[in-house]
């Protein structure tokens, strides 16, 4: 059975069969010996093939080649990684321009990312209606530039919902 992982709690994870039902899934348990050089060899977004049992167990067998997907080091001192998420079709950023600030650094870090990726983003500029007028004109000067570059801007006030 086919299905894509939408949930991962750690060693569960909640898989959606393309038929609709959820299955909860336990990695098989040899999986980790090929050649997966992750922390978590199954991520959000990912297609696998599914076994089920009578009892309700269900087990991942397969992932299927991935689109895309985003990545970082791991925590711990190893050389393995750890994969965020796979098969991304759009990627958010919500950045604030105050209240608190986002460094341009820390945005432009995360489209590197999601570019040396292939994750197409769109950047939310949020807090719109807290803003003084120097910091509406540092909005449009980040919006301007973004735009430019060939990222969809969207400001946005979750308060005022515009």
């Amino acid at each position: 059975m086919r299905g894509q992982v939408i949930r991962n709690t750690g060693s569960w994870y909640i898989v959606r069969a393309d038929d609709g039902r959820l299955f909860t899934c336990k990695v098989k348990g040899n999986f980790r010996l090929k050649g997966i050089r992750s922390t978590n060899p199954v991520a959000v977004g990912d297609y696998v093939t599914l076994i089920t049992h009578e009892d309700d167990a269900a087990f991942i067998t397969h992932i299927e080649d991935r689109k895309n997907y985003i990545i970082r080091k791991a925590s711990n001192l190893s050389k393995q990684s750890h994969i965020l998420a796979a098969n991304i079709d759009q990627a958010f950023l919500v950045v604030t321009v105050s209240h608190p600030e986002t460094s341009t650094t820390f945005i432009d870090r995360f489209l590197a990312s999601a570019e040396a990726y292939r994750i197409p983003v769109s950047l939310i500029f949020n807090k719109t209606d807290c803003y003084s007028e120097e910091e509406l004109h540092y909005l449009h000067a980040l919006t301007d530039l973004y735009t430019y570059l060939g990222y969809p801007c969207l400001p946005c006030s979750a308060l005022t919902h515009k």
